[in-house]
């Protein structure tokens, strides 16, 4: 069974989501790890109802991206880990985590990348007064949501205020992550 670690910076719906579908046996994995930037976030207080082990950080604390990667890459290679999940981490990842996890570290994105990277993408579609956005699962690269596409599905946002087209966009997420990393962990090609 394969072991990951899943990143977050928020609230962890969609970490929640990935446990969820661990414990209902629909993804087969073991989250050996949670690891987040934001010490006060709501995603340890998920991970600890799952009894997931955490790790906060501060990254103002280190001298460098790379100085903070290089722990967290340890705490990782103690635990075996073999895919980085991210799940609302609000970092790009560094090239020492790249070159350690190369094509294992995947993101979940609430757009149809490549319209609307980055911050606040359900936001940047409403402004843009697009009839349709979405969510991308991807692999991160060294770029702000620009690694290999690997699903993506459509979501009706005309007409929705900002509240509406969220909650449609992180169902779509919570449903659509955890099949997509069944099929990454067990080596399915899947298609956009």
């Amino acid at each position: 069974m394969k072991r990951i670690a899943i990143f977050a910076s928020g609230s962890g719906s969609n970490a929640e989501a990935i446990w969820q579908s661990i414990e209902r046996g629909v993804l087969e994995a073991e989250c050996v790890l949670l690891v987040t930037d934001q010490p006060e976030a709501k995603v340890l207080e998920r991970a600890e109802r799952y009894g997931i082990t955490s790790f906060s950080f501060i990254p103002k604390s280190y001298a460098s991206k790379a100085d903070f990667e290089e722990e967290i890459l340890v705490l990782l290679t103690s635990l075996r880990v073999d895919y980085i999940v991210l799940a609302g981490y609000m970092r790009l990842i560094g090239e020492v985590l790249l070159s350690a996890y190369p094509s294992r570290i995947l993101n979940i994105h609430p757009s149809l990348l490549p319209h609307f990277p980055g911050k606040d993408a359900i936001g940047q579609a409403l402004a843009a007064n697009v009839s349709v956005s979405g969510v991308t699962v991807h692999y991160v690269d060294a770029g702000m949501d620009t690694g290999p596409i690997i699903a993506q599905e459509s979501v009706e946002i005309e007409e929705c205020d900002r509240t509406e087209a969220t909650s449609r966009i992180q169902a779509v997420e919570h449903r659509l992550y955890p099949r997509v990393l069944q099929q990454v962990l067990n080596q399915q090609e899947v298609f956009k």
